[in-house]
C-alpha cells in the first residue's frame, strides 16, 4: 500500500535521537524492558551500533562501571524505571547521562529527578521521544494491551477507568506527534446507548483533545508545516460493531489467526504441520510479518483466489531462477558459481512460498473438516440482514438449529451462531435463548459470554410485548453489486468502521453519531471531507481556498482511527482498502488484535471475580533490583608473586653432610641421619645373604 509507514516513522524517530546526542564520541545505550521491546520492534541492532554505539545494556541488569563513556538512556517513564536510573547516577557509573523517555515522565517523578543533585550534575541532555506504541503493520498500531478491554467494560473495574483512559490517550497523542498531526477529533456516540461504557468514547476524545492542545502549547513548532490537508482523528469502542468479531472473515489474515494455531506475541509464528522428519530437520516456528513480501501482497486477498496466486508466483520465481531446476546437462563450474552465488536468496524464497502454501492448504483443510461454507452462509444473513440476494431471508431459526443440531459443527462456532443471532433478533426470550444452549449441548458456563454482551451495549432479553423490529445495520445496507457470486455469498459483510470511513472521506459521516469535540471550529472541515485545509493553516491567518479532490500526486490526508476494547482483522483490512480507493493514509491503532477466540473469552471474563483477571492494577508494582543499591565490593588485591625457594635452597649441601646449617650444629638431625646410615648398612648385609648380588648361575 502506498503512503508512509508508521514503522518507518517510529524507526526514523529513534535512530535520530541516539545520533543527535553525545556526535562523534562513542556511548552505550541503556535500555529498560519496555523500552528494548519498543527499539527492538522497528530497529536493527547493526543499525544502532553504526552510530558509534559500544554496547546495548538493560538497565535492570548487572553491568560492569564504565566512567569513561557516555550513556543514552531510552527509558519507560515507570517509577521503578527512575529508581534503576537514580542508582546508576548515585555510583557514576558512566561519564555523562544523554537522557531520553519514551513518553511524558509523571509530575512527581519529573519533581523527583529536578530536585536530585546528581541528576543535575550528570544529566546534560533530556528530550522526550513520544514512542509508546508498537508498529505491527505499516498502517496498524497497537499497544499489547489486552488488559484494556476487561479495565473499559469489567463492572468491578470501573475506578479504573479514568486513569486508564489517560493513558490510552497519551499514547494516542503520541501517534498524532510521530505523524506530525494536529487532527481535528470525532467520536462515536451511540444513537440509542443502554449500556454504562457508551459515554467512553466521548470522555477518552476530550482527554486526547486536553493533552493534544497542552502539547501543542507548550510545543510551538507543532505540528510542523505541511502541505497535506488536516489529519483527523476517530475514536470509536468495541460497541460500534459486534458482528465482526464474530463472523468467519475469508480473506488471508483473518482466517488464519481464526482457524490455524499461529503463535502471537511481540511477533507472529507458525509452524507448518510438516512430516516427522522434515520438523525432526527444522524445528522451529517461521515468523510473518513486514519483511515478508508475500504476506504484505496478500493478507487480504480472498482465500478463493489465493491458492491460485501463490501457485502461479511461485511457478514465475522458479523460471526466474534456472540454475536450481533439475537439469540432464552436466554441472560445469560457472553453472555452480551461479548457483551459490543465488543461494541464500533462493532458499529464502522457497522457505517462504512453502511457509505461505502450507498455511493456505492447512486454513482450508480446517474450513472444508469444520463445515464453514455452511455455517457462512448462515451468518452472512444474520450479519447484513439480507441473503444472497440482497433480500430480506426467510427461515433463518431453522437454519439456525440444524446448524447447532449438526454433530460436525464445533461448539465454539455453536456459540457464535447463537450469539449473532441474538444480535440479529436485537434480543431474545429467556427461554429461546435456553432452547438454543441446548440445542447446542453447550455448557451452562457459555450463558455467561451471551448475557455479558449486554456490557457492550447489545440487547439481550426481550419480553413477550417486546414489539421491537429486528435490529438493522445503523450505518444503512449494502446494495447488490451486479449477480452474486461464490465470494460474496460468503462475504457480503462490511465492518462497521469501514462503511464511516467512506461516509466521512464523502464528507456524509452523520454528525449526531459521531460529533466533533470542538464542533463551533471543526465542523465545517469535517463536512467537507477535511480535504481543504492544510497544517500551515494552524499557525497562519492565510485563508484556505476549496479545491477540488486531491489528485494521487497530491499529499494524502492521514486518518488515525482508534479502537478501543481490541479490533478485528477485517477492521484493518477495511482501512488498506478506503486508504487506496479515496487516496488517503488511514492507521487503526488499538489497545490489542482481537481473534473470534480471544473475543469470547474475554467477553466471557466480565462476569468472572476481578482478582481472577490478572489485571495489571492488581498485581505487585515492579521494583528496581537489589543488585542496583548494592555497594560494590572492593577490588580483590593482585595475586601475590612466586617467591624463590631461598631458605630451601641455604639447607641443600653438596658434601651431603647435614650435620651443620650456616656453620650451626644441630645435634637432632645428626642423630637422624646417624640411625638412617646403620639402617642401609643393615639392609645391604642382608640382601647379601639372600645372594641378589654376585649369585652364580
Amino acid at each position: 500500500m502506498a503512503g508512509t509507514s508508521v514503522i518507518s516513522i517510529q524507526q526514523n524517530i529513534i535512530l535520530e535521537t541516539i545520533r543527535g546526542t553525545d556526535r562523534g564520541e562513542w556511548k552505550v545505550l541503556i535500555l529498560d524492558g519496555g523500552s528494548r521491546k519498543l527499539v527492538d520492534g522497528v530497529v536493527r541492532e547493526d543499525d544502532i551500533l553504526e552510530l558509534n554505539v559500544t554496547n546495548i545494556e538493560q538497565i535492570e541488569e548487572r553491568r560492569p562501571m564504565n566512567k569513561e563513556m557516555d550513556a543514552v538512556y531510552i527509558l519507560s517513564p515507570l517509577p521503578h524505571i527512575l529508581d534503576c536510573l537514580m542508582a546508576d547516577l548515585e555510583r557514576r557509573r558512566y561519564r555523562r547521562t544523554f537522557l531520553v523517555w519514551t513518553s511524558i515522565l509523571p509530575l512527581d517523578l519529573q519533581n523527583r529527578l529536578d530536585r536530585s543533585p546528581m541528576a543535575k550534575h550528570q544529566i546534560v541532555f533530556a528530550s522526550l521521544l513520544n514512542v509508546d506504541y508498537y508498529p505491527r503493520e505499516s498502517h496498524l498500531i497497537t499497544f499489547r494491551d489486552p488488559w484494556s478491554f476487561p479495565t473499559l467494560f469489567h463492572p468491578a473495574c470501573n475506578h479504573l477507568v479514568r486513569q486508564h483512559m489517560e493513558e490510552i490517550a497519551q499514547r494516542i497523542v503520541s501517534i498524532c506527534v510521530s505523524l506530525g498531526e494536529y487532527p481535528t477529533i470525532r467520536y462515536y456516540n451511540p444513537r440509542k446507548p443502554n449500556h454504562d461504557a457508551s459515554i467512553l468514547c466521548s470522555h477518552l476524545a476530550r482527554f486526547v483533545q486536553t493533552q493534544l492542545d497542552q502539547y501543542a502549547k507548550y510545543n510551538t513548532e507543532f505540528p510542523p508545516i505541511s502541505p497535506r490537508p488536516r489529519g483527523l482523528l476517530i475514536i470509536a469502542d468495541r460497541s460500534l460493531d459486534l458482528f465482526a468479531p464474530l463472523l468467519h472473515e475469508f480473506t488471508y489474515q483473518a482466517m488464519v489467526h481464526d482457524l490455524l494455531p499461529l503463535t502471537d506475541g511481540d511477533k507472529v509464528f507458525y509452524q507448518p504441520a510438516t512430516s516427522q522428519a522434515e520438523r525432526a530437520e527444522k524445528d522451529k516456528d517461521q515468523e510473518i510479518g513486514e519483511k515478508d513480501s508475500i504476506w504484505v501482497k496478500y493478507r487480504h486477498l480472498h482465500m478463493k483466489d489465493l491458492l491460485d496466486e501463490l501457485v502461479k508466483d511461485f511457478n514465475a520465481f522458479k523460471a526466474q531462477n534456472p540454475q536450481f531446476a533439475e537439469s540432464e546437462n552436466p554441472a560445469t563450474i560457472n553453472s555452480i558459481k551461479d548457483m551459490l552465488a543465488g543461494l541464500p536468496k533462493f532458499q529464502q524464497g522457497k522457505e517462504a512460498y512453502s511457509l505461505h502454501l502450507s498455511m493456505t492448504q492447512d486454513a482450508m483443510n480446517v474450513f472444508q473438516d469444520r463445515r464453514l461454507a455452511d455455517i457462512a452462509s448462515v451468518e452472512q444473513s444474520l450479519a447484513t440482514g439480507l441473503d444472497e440476494d440482497y433480500r430480506k431471508p426467510k427461515n433463518l431459526a431453522d437454519q439456525v438449529i440444524r446448524l447447532l443440531d449438526d454433530d460436525a459443527i464445533q461448539f465454539p462456532d455453536r456459540l457464535r451462531l447463537i450469539i449473532q443471532y441474538l444480535l440479529y433478533r436485537d434480543g431474545l426470550l429467556p427461554t429461546d435463548i435456553q432452547k438454543l444452549l441446548a440445542h447446542a449441548r453447550l455448557p451452562a458456563q457459555d450463558s455467561e459470554v451471551i448475557y455479558n454482551l449486554e456490557l457492550l451495549g447489545a440487547h439481550v432479553n426481550r419480553t413477550l410485548k417486546d414489539s421491537r423490529p429486528v435490529a438493522q445495520h445503523q450505518f444503512g445496507k449494502r446494495e447488490a453489486q451486479g449477480p452474486p457470486s461464490n465470494e460474496s455469498g460468503l462475504s457480503r459483510f462490511e465492518p462497521a468502521l469501514k462503511i464511516v470511513l467512506e461516509e466521512h472521506c464523502r464528507g456524509a459521516l452523520d454528525e449526531n453519531t459521531f460529533p466533533f469535540t470542538k464542533p463551533h471550529l471543526d465542523a465545517a472541515e469535517g463536512l467537507m471531507g477535511q480535504e481543504n485545509v492544510s497544517q500551515a493553516s494552524l499557525r497562519s491567518a492565510k485563508p484556505t481556498w476549496a479545491r477540488t479532490r486531491p489528485s494521487n500526486q497530491e499529499p494524502r490526508q492521514r486518518i488515525i482511527v482508534f479502537m478501543a476494547g481490541g479490533a478485528t482483522y477485517s477492521e484493518s483490512r477495511a482501512c488498506y482498502e478506503v486508504s487506496q480507493s479515496f487516496n488517503k493514509d488511514i492507521y487503526l491503532a488499538t489497545s490489542h488484535m482481537l481473534t473470534p477466540s480471544l473475543y469470547l473469552r474475554q467477553v466471557g471474563d466480565l462476569s468472572v471475580d476481578r482478582r481472577r483477571l490478572d489485571l495489571p492494577a492488581d498485581r505487585p508494582k515492579p521494583r528496581a533490583p537489589d543488585h542496583l543499591f548494592e555497594k560494590e565490593m572492593p577490588a580483590p588485591p593482585p595475586p601475590a608473586k612466586p617467591q624463590p625457594p631461598v631458605e630451601s635452597m641455604q639447607q641443600m649441601h653438596l658434601s651431603g653432610d647435614p650435620r651443620s646449617v650456616n656453620g650451626a650444629h644441630h645435634p637432632q638431625s645428626s642423630s637422624a641421619s646417624g640411625r638412617l646410615v646403620k639402617d642401609r648398612d643393615k639392609e645391604g648385609e642382608k640382601k647379601k645373604k639372600l645372594k641378589f648380588f654376585g649369585s652364580k648361575r
